[in-house]
């Protein structure tokens, strides 16, 4: 809890600081500005649950169901290859149908991919369960992280595209930090002892999370096409 409250008090004083320099490290303002608000909470969701989707799965092949690190990677295989389809598919669907409906359908993508996880148990199938719902899960959100980076860069000027990309980048790992956080709480039981218990409720929560997301990006993430500024470099 103290080093919580150390971070909080933290950001703070970096808040007060920037705002009353002339020449701020990062211009604050650019947090006011609702395309790239929206970005940045794309990427922190579709981070917190790919990622931590990705530590909780490999826990379980490689504790519960004693798979080796080896046949764990390449388990992933496939579950990394659906995340780079949907990033592909998520970069062409943001022009042609705008961010709002391509985040809104990743994440449900992404949710109705987790729902299989939620009943999870020491006996489910690694090629029937757990394989499919991280692969459908992971090319939802893939499209998502495609999402975010495009609507936040948008529409920001060339001498601002930097900070906005370093923004970004940094609620990226932010994300990631937090939903392993989370999540792994959740099935901190299974983790503990090497078995199932707590799996399924760490993945409840995670689709819980990513239908609430949904249900956000309806309202948060602006409707049509992102309008790239001249000058600004897209990624």
């Amino acid at each position: 809890m103290l080093p919580l409250l150390g971070s909080l008090l933290l950001y703070g004083a970096f808040v007060a600081v920037e705002r009353l320099s002339r020449a701020p490290l990062m211009d604050l303002r650019l947090f006011t500005r609702r395309p790239v608000v929206a970005g940045v909470f794309l990427m922190l969701t579709a981070s917190a649950l790919l990622i931590a989707s990705f530590f909780l799965g490999s826990v379980y092949l490689q504790h519960v169901r004693g798979l080796s690190p080896l046949r764990t990677g390449l388990v992933f295989l496939p579950v990394a290859v659906a995340t780079g389809l949907g990033a592909h598919l998520g970069s062409r669907l943001v022009g042609g149908i705008g961010s709002r409906a391509t985040a809104v359908a990743g994440l449900a993508v992404g949710a109705a991919g987790t729902v299989p996880l939620t009943a999870l148990s020491s006996g489910a199938g690694v090629y029937t369960v757990l394989l499919p719902g991280l692969a459908v899960a992971s090319f939802g959100f893939g499209a998502v992280l495609v999402t975010a980076t495009t609507t936040a860069l948008a529409t920001v000027a060339h001498g601002e595209a930097g900070l906005a990309s370093g923004v970004v980048s940094t609620f990226h790992e932010v994300g990631g930090s937090i939903g392993v956080a989370v999540m792994s709480t959740a099935a901190a039981s299974g983790i503990d002892h090497g078995t199932a218990a707590g799996f399924a409720d760490a993945f409840t929560v995670g689709v819980a999370v990513a239908a609430a997301s949904a249900l956000v990006a309806l309202v948060l993430v602006p409707r049509g096409k992102p309008q790239v500024m001249p000058g600004t470099a897209m990624h």
